[in-house]
């Protein structure tokens, strides 16, 4: 008979504890999932200016070889204005290619290659482009230097979070919640990348000694916030 009572006594505590545990199982999370964004404009800074030289010939010794002279000349020319930061001089692509006939035989090589002119100083950059003459200009672009676009990323950066934290108050507002908290939150950064313009000046720039026309505009910084956050 006590051997019954313990049993039943035990069952009881049991039963009682497993009721008590799920009554005591909170509401699931009201989770809403929302986005925002926040657009900077901000003025290109920074000017990349690409010089190329081509040459053709039988021989892939002999283009080479003519390819070297040329980035030579250029490189005494454009070595008097390099500063750096305001126009930093570097290599650019080099290459060789064969050109065939209808029977797969090298007729002859064409080759190019390549001086990158880049810096703040738009003047200084153009200027000493206009006065290699051995080169063209075969691509131009305005970017945006590291200060510059950590700048804007930074207020964007606060302007997308503000607007965040706005609807996400709204939207508690609006289903009756006393509040909010974050559940989960990613920043996204699209820093406006740089705008080329290859197809700007494919032959010589007014004359031989003028300056590369340039003019650098205006891009946009974009952060974007998303995630989601739990209703109280």
């Amino acid at each position: 008979m006590n051997i019954k009572l313990i049993a039943l006594v035990a069952l009881s505590v049991w039963v009682n504890g497993v009721f008590g545990q799920i009554v005591g199982v909170p509401e699931p999370a009201r989770r809403v999932t929302l986005s925002a964004s926040a657009q900077v404009q901000v003025t290109l800074d920074v000017l990349t200016l690409t010089l190329q030289v081509t040459r053709q010939g039988y021989e892939a010794a002999t283009v080479q070889a003519q390819l070297k002279t040329a980035l030579q000349e250029a490189l005494v020319v454009l070595q008097k204005d390099a500063v750096p930061g305001r126009m930093d001089v570097r290599s650019g692509l080099f290459g060789l290619s064969p050109r065939y006939d209808r029977d797969g035989r090298i007729t002859a090589w064409h080759g190019s290659a390549e001086w990158v002119l880049e810096g703040t100083d738009v003047a200084r950059i153009t200027q000493a482009a206009g006065r290699v003459s051995s080169m063209t200009v075969s691509r131009l672009g305005f970017g945006l230097t590291a200060p510059q676009r950590q700048q804007a990323q930074a207020k964007a950066q606060v302007q997308a979070i503000a607007q965040f934290r706005q609807r996400a108050a709204e939207i508690a507002q609006g289903f009756g919640a006393a509040g909010y908290v974050l559940d989960d939150l990613q920043i996204g950064y699209d820093d406006g990348s740089p705008q080329f313009s290859p197809q700007l000046l494919a032959a010589r720039a007014i004359s031989d000694t003028g300056a590369v026309p340039a003019q650098a505009g205006i891009t946009t910084v974009t952060v974007g916030v998303s995630g989601s956050v739990r209703l109280r």
